[in-house]
């Protein structure tokens, strides 16, 4: 579903954020991406997204190379993307539901369609109850879990996670973890960025990336369980 052959980006001849990453990722697959800060974890899932292109290399996502996708093309390719960051970017001038609705208005899904498939996505992520809230009124955790339903809510079939977890306390964290492990039970290929111990601890396939290049586990790589 997901193949990085040789990429490597640079910024600057000094600094390359990935260098020469091959790496593939299978449907259904739920992968974590670990290492210390800066090791080009984000810039990675930016790259799948192709909210930044390789300097060198090929990524493909569902067929498609990431490096020849024109602007025209996407909205196509991210409609099938649920995309989380550790700032949320909900828009605090309306409610969790519109919130959650606008990546299907702005894709042009009806509103009685749009408000409906909201509805259900907020829950699967257990916040119905918060629908007509605005999102200030939400604690750290509620907000991100609204931010996993807005990024759900078109069906994608990959989820890209930078760090979902931050800042969150332990209680928090698992909710939104119990969340993103649902929706890769029925299916969904999830790659999540963390550095979070509890959550690696539980991890069956992790990738550690230090500076900007794979590390395989054993050959001075961070393991679950201790310092990321």
């Amino acid at each position: 579903m997901i193949e990085f052959h040789q990429v490597s980006k640079q910024y600057t001849r000094d600094n390359a954020a990935l260098s020469n990453i091959t790496l593939s990722v299978a449907k259904g697959e739920l992968i974590f991406l670990s290492g210390p800060s800066g090791a080009g974890k984000s810039t990675l899932l930016k790259m799948i997204a192709a909210m930044e292109r390789p300097s060198s290399g090929t990524i493909t996502v569902n067929g498609h190379d990431i490096g020849r996708i024109k602007p025209s093309g996407l909205p196509y390719l991210r409609r099938n993307l649920g995309l989380i960051f550790q700032q949320q970017c909900l828009l605090n001038d309306r409610s969790v539901l519109a919130n959650v609705m606008l990546p299907l208005l702005v894709t042009g899904h009806p509103r009685i369609d749009a408000e409906k498939r909201a509805r259900a996505a907020l829950d699967k992520i257990g916040l119905l109850s918060k629908a007509a809230d605005e999102p200030m009124a939400l604690s750290g955790g509620e907000q991100q879990r609204v931010a996993i339903a807005r990024a759900i809510v078109n069906r994608p079939q990959i989820i890209l996670a930078d760090e979902p977890t931050a800042n969150l306390d332990r209680a928090s964290a698992a909710k939104v973890m119990e969340a993103l492990h649902a929706f890769h039970g029925v299916g969904v290929t999830c790659l999540i960025a963390t550095h979070d111990e509890h959550i690696l601890n539980e991890a069956k396939k992790i990738i550690y990336l230090e500076h900007g290049r794979l590390v395989a586990p054993g050959a001075n790589a961070p393991l679950p369980g201790g310092a990321a």
